[in-house]
């Protein structure tokens, strides 16, 4: 069994396990139904795989009990075929940065990124750094709005040369979220929205990075000022 994630001040593990079930409707229902009865708080959940005679389903638990407790009652269901406990993805990868926009702008953002981000995770972070090249208000607006639903994510950096319209409404909803985004300096609307503006895009990287590390003093509320 992979080592458990102990949650600072609580009872309660954080775990990661996937479950090959037999396909059909109900499969989740059954699932869920006994981790309730366990107390567990399911933190995420995804259908890895779904075809053929078997669907994979990886579930993230805070769990109060013993997870022994969870195989055995999961086992005792008809329909799981196998169990596997291993390390939350959170654990792995931890919290992650998206960078969008024009392919140019986000690898140089990206090279801040990833340098600030490996400085960290040295000493004992975990920040893992996604990238999307994207053009086209709409394509960009929806791919905003994703953010929002992605397992980790905390912070967004919007890298281009101009956005706007529908782009801007996309980062305001997601900062309701409690989603940080951070724009370079470009034209249009979108830095009017950002909580974080930056000119370099390679410092746009780092200080994403540092605003979300927790061995950085860093915090975007405390800067008198908002552009850079």
């Amino acid at each position: 069994m992979a080592d458990l994630e102990r949650h600072e001040g609580s009872q309660t593990e954080k775990i990661g396990v996937v479950i090959s079930v037999d396909p059909g409707p109900g499969m989740l229902f059954q699932l869920t139904g006994v981790i309730a009865r366990l107390d567990g708080d399911i933190t995420s959940v995804a259908i890895m795989e779904s075809a053929g005679p078997t669907t994979r389903v990886y579930f993230e638990i805070d769990l109060p009990a013993d997870a022994t407790d969870l195989e055995r009652e999961l086992q005792a269901l008809d329909i799981v075929q196998k169990i596997e406990f291993v390390n939350s993805l959170k654990k792995i990868f931890g919290k992650r940065i998206i960078i969008m926009g024009g392919g140019a702008q986000v690898g140089q953002v990206a090279i801040g990124a990833i340098s600030e981000a490996d400085r960290h995770n040295i000493r004992g972070e975990h920040i893992s750094i996604d990238t999307i090249p994207l053009v086209g208000e709409q394509a960009l607006a929806d791919a905003v709005r994703a953010v929002a639903r992605l397992p980790r994510a905390k912070a967004l950096v919007l890298a281009g040369a101009l956005m706007g319209g529908d782009i801007e409404k996309a980062v305001r909803e997601v900062r309701e979220t409690g989603l940080l985004v951070i724009s370079l300096n470009m034209a249009g609307s979108v830095p009017e929205a950002a909580d974080l503006v930056v000119s370099d895009p390679v410092q746009a990287g780092v200080m994403a990075v540092m605003a979300v590390a927790e061995t950085a003093k860093f915090t975007v509320e405390r800067l008198r000022r908002r552009i850079f």
